[in-house]
């Protein structure tokens, strides 16, 4: 029987031991990696290639759905899981847009995060049926109706530079976590708000905890 190797990404470290507790009771799965943010998980993906990375939404330096992205393009043979409570029709629209293979909440139970594991390395899609209603509903803007979330408006680097600034880290902070240097950091705060429409810091902190890239 073929192994499944998962990398796990949540920030909270009960969590994280809860999952590791309950797939190692999954006869064929087996955790690899674990990461608590998503830069980590993105490179412990690149490290690992595991079959699955199981993430959370909700982490610090790069959000879940963003790292969803950045894992399947660095790591195409990974298949990714949103396990959140974040359950809302916006997130599940910008899943779904990242390449994610399922998303269910944290309240499922153990057994339907197995039906997922084993739905996914079938290389199908599976998304609890609490988030059904609101996947149609980002199927429908998907295909063009208008809508979807602003952050749409954001390139993927434009999206790191906003959560990092919403997680209050300054100018040479942000810097120093993209490798790149304090005037780029300040040309794309400047071009965020343009698109946003925000003319302040205090604004821009204020939308992303809003939409979701950092905890309240």
């Amino acid at each position: 029987m073929r192994t499944t190797r998962v990398l796990l990404a949540d920030d909270h470290p009960l969590i994280l031991a809860a999952l590791r507790v309950m797939l190692g009771q999954i006869e064929g799965v087996r955790v690899v990696a674990e990461a608590t943010n998503g830069r980590d998980a993105i490179a412990l993906a690149q490290a690992h290639h595991p079959d699955i990375a199981i993430v959370d939404i909700s982490m610090s330096e790069l959000n879940g759905i963003d790292a969803a992205a950045r894992i399947k393009a660095e790591s195409p043979s990974t298949r990714v899981l949103i396990l959140s409570s974040h359950v809302t029709e916006e997130f599940v629209h910008r899943a779904v847009r990242a390449g994610v293979s399922g998303y269910i909440s944290k309240g499922a139970r153990a057994r339907e995060i197995e039906l997922a594991i084993d739905a996914v390395m079938e290389g199908k899609s599976y998304f609890g049926p609490d988030i059904a209603t609101h996947l149609v509903a980002s199927l429908v803007r998907a295909t063009g109706a208008p809508g979807g979330s602003s952050l749409d408006r954001l390139t993927p680097r434009q999206r790191e530079v906003l959560q990092l600034i919403a997680e209050g880290r300054r100018t040479k902070q942000i810097a120093h976590v993209l490798g790149t240097s304090v005037k780029t950091v300040e040309n794309h705060r400047a071009e965020i708000m343009r698109r946003l429409g925000i003319d302040s810091v205090a604004g821009l902190a204020l939308f992303g905890a809003r939409h979701g890239l950092v905890k309240p």
